[in-house]
């Protein structure tokens, strides 16, 4: 299905220096809206970026109705665009709209709407290896209306950003004891805005001290890690690649997924289950932690060189060219740029 589409006065591309590209601040030409009426989802189009009117009563402002997701599109080799697996980046969001009683965007809206707007920006899609279109669908309550209720109106938009890569130096992380991400009957297994929001404090109480991001531990004990900032949590103790297993405190990373598949498939052994600090702590002491990384959409692969514990910095091994982490990287890097073979069936071609 084609969407109406009304195309920018002038071009900015020609304003971009693509040797420098910092995470989430240039954004593309044009971006896809579409709204709800309180029955139906309706006026699908294609517009220029730029500021948009709300109300300021409205719902989101007040009552933290927004979801939102995080995907990207490739250049490759051959100049083709690439999808890294965008059917479940659409699921998620579903899952999210379900969990903060929203709309969920049809499939049509929100798969066509995309592949629309790629096409009309394709020109934003850098190349090079670790640059790519970062794509952010996001859904927010709209109506003007002071009271605790469900939004009945809401507007969609899928919005694009050329970046590099999100983490360039392995990280230093802390684990976090005396905040938490989300509880088990929370909404940490959404993309609600109101997650982040709540991360930010104790994230920014790390970076004082001079760590990168934290680490999450349960709320209930604080003794089970959870993820790592916005990403989700591995190791590999003893050759064994261990991530916490899933959960509704939890985000089910759709990079978090493709790492666990593609070791099971190089005949890895994994296991997805609790993992405890004193594990982690134990493996630290007893040699055995091997690698320690997260992932997710925007960092891919992160390295993790320090992990902080109650004032002890424990430094994780450097990861060697034939580690784990560094092999699933090269093939995830060459898979976005085709130059691997895609065994998987995560790739889709634009058109």
């Amino acid at each position: 299905m084609k969407f109406p589409v009304t195309t920018i006065a002038e071009s900015r591309l020609s304003e971009i220096d693509f040797g420098h590209l910092p995470f989430g601040k240039i954004f593309s030409d044009h971006m896809f809206v579409a709204d709800y009426d309180g029955k139906n989802w309706v006026n699908p189009r294609i517009v220029p970026f730029a500021p948009i009117s709300l109300s300021p009563a409205a719902a989101v402002l007040h009552y933290g109705q927004a979801i939102f997701e995080g995907m990207k599109v490739y250049r490759s080799d051959k100049d083709d665009l690439l999808f890294f697996r965008p059917e479940e980046n659409y699921k998620r969001m579903q899952q999210s709209a379900i969990r903060l009683c929203m709309p969920p965007v049809p499939e049509h809206i929100f798969m066509d709407g995309l592949k629309q707007l790629i096409e009309l920006d394709a020109d934003w899609v850098p190349k090079g290896d670790g640059n790519s279109l970062y794509i952010r669908p996001v859904l927010f309550a709209t109506d003007p209306v002071l009271g605790v209720k469900p939004s009945e109106t809401y507007s969609f938009i899928i919005m694009t950003s050329p970046t590099a890569a999100y983490y360039t130096d392995a990280l230093k992380v802390v684990i976090e004891k005396t905040y938490s991400r989300a509880s088990r009957s929370g909404t940490g297994f959404a993309k609600a805005a109101g997650n982040y929001a709540g991360a930010l404090y104790p994230t920014q109480l790390a970076q004082q001290k001079g760590y990168n991001q934290v680490i999450w531990t349960d709320a209930a004990t604080n003794t089970k890690v959870e993820e790592s900032g916005t990403m989700n949590l591995m190791f590999v103790i003893n050759g064994v690649l261990i991530t916490p297993s899933l959960s509704p405190s939890k985000l089910a990373g759709i990079t978090r997924d493709s790492v666990i598949e593609l070791a099971r498939h190089w005949g890895m052994l994994v296991q997805e289950r609790d993992v405890s600090v004193s594990e982690i702590i134990g493996a630290f002491k007893a040699g055995t932690l091997q690698e320690a990384f997260g992932t997710g959409t925007a960092a891919n692969i992160a390295h993790i060189s320090v992990i902080g514990h109650e004032g002890e910095d424990f430094s994780v091994p450097e990861s060697d060219i034939e580690s784990f982490s560094n092999r699933a990287l090269r093939f995830l890097t060459d898979l976005k740029a085709g130059r691997a073979a895609d065994p998987f069936g995560w790739i889709s071609k634009l058109n």
